[in-house]
């Protein structure tokens, strides 16, 4: 476990694109960090979260008081490494309470080379996103001149028209779940996919065969699988073309099909529903999502800074609107009608969150 005292504590900056400028200590790696700055309002998970691929490319907000209080588990990531560029805090635990534990947040940020800046005060910089909308910034605790910093901030491209799965994606295929048996085979294209989705689809005895981003529906379809699972990933679904016509593919072929996240984004997209950036995204553990088809409320874990243009999808013969968030009416499910197609916003894996949506799972493997 590390030990720190005040002296061996430096000191880190934070710029955002409007010009606000935050002075604080750093942690992590020395150096610097830009992308896009977002928050996320969850209590726990904060190691899954930092693993997540959609977070790709965004310097990130934990909004809990406290970050690091029960260290962190070799075993509890959503991916092979942390994926956000960058980590803005109130207070950093230095020591952590749990016994499974591995190591201490400092000692696991350092291995993965994260820069950090920390002694910020997250309440005052998540209303200032909420009401300023979501804009670039820039970390360093080697950097402190702030016209320097302005010059660094101004190459860091806008996350509106990135397409990033294709950095992030498998670069080869791989196999998840039991091969024998059941004949529930699911294609998966992995445009950023987390651990647990894979993990809930498998144990439910599907044999998943995981694809990466800009593999064809032709080289897929070898495969011969039962449904098509598309993936959440990073950036922006309108810059993702290639993986649009996959979708569109697959609808065609009459097959299953289930999308999460950026999966739910581009079948909008390959149904002609627009989709746009959001003022500020939705990312936590507890936001509430009505089921439309039961009349039942459930709370959902999200991360996504796009959403589904709600008025092409009223005017949409062809796509129904199944789930809706209760704090701003957004859509957060459709389904195609006349096919076995469906697709959420949210993360019904819920790595962490409740459990409330993984009933999902269980409908997409009886469509099978």
């Amino acid at each position: 476990m590390s030990m720190h005292t005040d002296e061996m504590i430096k000191p880190a900056v934070l710029l955002l694109e409007d010009g606000t400028f935050y002075k604080g200590k750093a942690f992590g790696k020395t150096g610097t960090a830009a992308g896009e700055i977002c928050f996320n309002t969850g209590m726990t998970g904060y190691q899954e979260v930092f693993t997540d691929p959609s977070y790709t490319g965004q310097v990130l907000i934990m909004n809990n008081c406290y970050i690091g209080n029960y260290g962190t588990r070799n075993i509890d990531t959503e991916s092979d490494s942390i994926k956000i560029r960058g980590l803005i805090c109130k207070n950093i635990a230095r020591h952590y309470s749990r016994q499974q534990a591995d190591a201490s947040l400092d000692d696991y940020i350092k291995d993965n080379g994260l820069v950090g800046i920390y002694d910020v005060d997250t309440r005052a910089l998540v209303t200032h996103i909420r009401s300023k909308g979501a804009m670039n910034c820039i970390i360093s605790s080697e950097i402190f001149d702030r016209d320097q910093l302005q010059q660094l901030l101004k190459q860091v491209p806008s996350m509106d028209g990135l397409e990033l799965s294709s950095t992030i994606s498998t670069r080869q295929v791989y196999d998840v779940g039991e091969e024998a048996g059941t004949g529930l085979r699911i294609a998966v294209l992995d445009l950023g996919v987390k651990r647990n989705i894979l993990h809930c689809l498998a144990e439910r005895g599907a044999h998943l065969r995981v694809y990466p981003a800009k593999t064809s529906f032709e080289e897929m379809e070898k495969f011969q699988p039962r449904g098509y699972f598309i993936s959440n990933g990073p950036g922006d679904p309108a810059a993702m073309d290639y993986a649009v016509e996959t979708v569109k593919a697959a609808l065609d072929a009459e097959k299953p099909l289930f999308g999460i996240c950026l999966g739910h984004q581009l079948l909008a997209r390959a149904n002609d529903i627009p989709t746009f950036k959001m003022h500020h995204g939705h990312r936590g553990l507890n936001h509430p999502v009505k089921n439309l088809l039961s009349g039942r409320s459930e709370i959902t874990t999200q991360n996504h800074g796009f959403g589904v243009d709600p008025k092409a999808i009223a005017q949409s013969s062809r796509v129904e609107v199944t789930h809706v968030n209760l704090n701003d009416q957004s859509i957060e499910g459709i389904r195609v009608k006349g096919k076995k197609a469906f697709s959420v916003q949210y993360h019904p894996e819920s790595t962490p969150g409740p459990y409330d949506s993984r009933y999902l799972f269980d409908e997409f493997i009886s469509m099978l």
